[in-house]
């Protein structure tokens, strides 16, 4: 057994403590269970006072002794077992691996613990929930998305990195960006951008945005993965840094926005820990085409999916502020959207020297 961390000894823990109750049901003669939050739309609620979205309280039991719920409880406890090792080892692995550490035959049936990964998947969210623990807490990583530079040096698993030299691809973000991996050791920054694309995010790299302005530039190739929401959160509380949002004007770059600032439906429960409700969206609005003068040619029709998703946006709580009603109004009214690469019909560097200098400067954003 590896030698734990405070964090790795607390999940460890948690772990055990489940396995404890229900092997208390066992010798008390009941049905063993385990309880778990139920992760629905019917369980999620905007907290308006935090300014994020939460879980509820509602929760359902799993029973050992039930035809309908006996394979999710034995599988429940074989990715809790797996993780348990993952943890004492101090190693890691992907959700992709552990599908297949815990694939198999039962015994001499011709049925397996799990058929396929979307069996799998669910149950490791089961588990973040019931024991109120990070997927990476429990040392299980996806696939690497995002990129990051900027004035600040941190420390990753022991390694110094300066971001201040990391060339045009940036710092691969990591899934597993804990306390215990991941330490900010100084910095200079004044602010964090992020970015939704790497095409822009290389544009403001190439044009050292960040050393001009002293800021921490990221991209997380779209919707942020778990890993650059993370580390955004502990940047912005750790280190008091502002956090500014630029993304297109579209309903998918608002919805970018949102999820950002205050979390997401699917991912309530992580919200705690992932959500900036003071984040400020400073990516195109509605109303820059006339602003910054930028020719009819660059508008994209918007279908009729983009108008639907707009109008549901209308009803969110989170969008009820009065300037965000008139921002996706404007954009349902006049039936178009912009990339935030129309810029560059203003010039290639039009973004970096003058669009979001004078963004800023003007406090031109919305929160």
């Amino acid at each position: 057994m590896a030698r734990m961390d405070a964090v790795s000894k607390q999940t460890a823990a948690k772990i055990e403590k489940l396995a404890e109750s229900v092997m208390r049901s066992v010798k008390g003669g009941k049905n063993p269970f385990v309880e778990i939050p139920i992760r629905s739309l019917a369980n999620v609620h905007f907290d308006a006072r935090k300014g994020i979205v939460q879980l509820g309280k509602q929760r359902q039991k799993r029973y050992f002794f039930n035809v309908a719920m006996a394979k999710k409880f034995m599988q429940t406890f074989l990715v809790s077992d797996a993780c348990k090792e993952l943890v004492e080892s101090g190693k890691t692995t992907s959700i992709r691996d552990l599908y297949y550490i815990t694939k198999h035959t039962i015994g001499d049936t011709r049925q397996n613990t799990f058929e396929e990964q979307d069996e799998s998947d669910p149950i490791i969210e089961d588990l973040e929930v019931a024991l109120d623990a990070l997927r990476e807490e429990l040392h299980l990583f996806a696939s690497r998305k995002g990129s990051m530079v900027g004035p600040i040096t941190i420390r990753d698993t022991g390694d110094t990195i300066d971001l201040r030299r990391m060339g045009s691809g940036g710092w691969a973000v990591p899934s597993i960006v804990e306390e215990n991996v991941i330490q900010f050791v100084r910095h200079e920054a004044r602010y964090i951008l992020l970015i939704e694309k790497d095409a822009v995010w290389t544009r403001f790299n190439e044009d050292k945005f960040w050393k001009r302005e002293r800021c921490i530039i990221l991209q997380g190739g779209g919707q942020p993965p778990r890993g650059v929401r993370r580390l955004v959160q502990r940047l912005h509380h750790e280190l008091e840094l502002p956090v500014y949002v630029l993304v297109d004007n579209d309903p998918w770059g608002f919805y970018i926005y949102s999820v950002m600032k205050q979390g997401s439906i699917n991912l309530a429960y992580e919200s705690m820990r992932m959500a900036v409700p003071q984040a400020r969206f400073v990516g195109l609005s509605s109303f820059d085409k006339d602003k910054y003068k930028l020719p009819a040619n660059v508008a994209i029709k918007m279908d009729d999916g983009d108008v639907s998703r707009a109008k549901q946006m209308l009803a969110y709580p989170w969008f009820k502020d009065a300037r965000w009603q008139r921002e996706i109004q404007e954009m349902v009214r006049s039936g178009m959207k912009f990339e935030l690469e129309a810029l560059s019909r203003r010039g290639i560097s039009f973004i970096t020297e003058e669009y979001l200098p004078r963004k800023l400067k003007e406090k031109d954003w919305l929160a």
